[in-house]
């Protein structure tokens, strides 16, 4: 489902996205389209896209085409999703340690709601750091 959701082919394109959007969050997934977490994750961004489209615009980036990102913002996995809004990282704690970005893939379509519309709330607030309202921390039973 990547090819239905809008790619951001430059740097410059991502800047204006991050830019240019003042009243919803901005969803951006990094990594590469042919990568099969990416594409199980594109699905789940393809069929939440239309139920945040009020308060959420999603992008896809392909971030071997567009390498500019790659050390500012650590994009070291092979998907990773970050929240800006009003050209601001937001933060989100989901209890895996890293607070600034979701890179495994959320199958749930519900929970993904869920954690933007929290970015949401949270920015409009002010705030930089925002809680997940479940904590995946014990997501990977040993």
């Amino acid at each position: 489902m990547s090819f239905v959701l809008p790619h951001l082919p430059t740097g410059w394109h991502v800047d204006q996205a991050i830019l240019s959007e003042e009243e919803r969050v901005v969803v951006l997934r990094f990594g590469k389209d042919s990568d099969p977490d990416c594409m199980r994750q594109d699905e789940v961004l393809y069929r939440i896209a239309d139920k945040v489209k009020n308060f959420a615009v999603i992008y896809l980036c392909d971030n071997e085409q567009v390498p500019d990102f790659n050390v500012m913002y650590e994009l070291y996995d092979p998907m990773t999703i970050m929240f800006f809004f009003r050209n601001k990282l937001i933060m989100v704690d989901l209890g895996s340690g890293n607070n600034n970005k979701l890179n495994f893939v959320l199958e749930d379509k519900q929970e993904l709601i869920d954690i933007v519309e929290t970015v949401y709330r949270g920015a409009k607030k002010g705030r930089g750091l925002v809680v997940s309202p479940k904590d995946y921390s014990t997501r990977y039973r040993y």
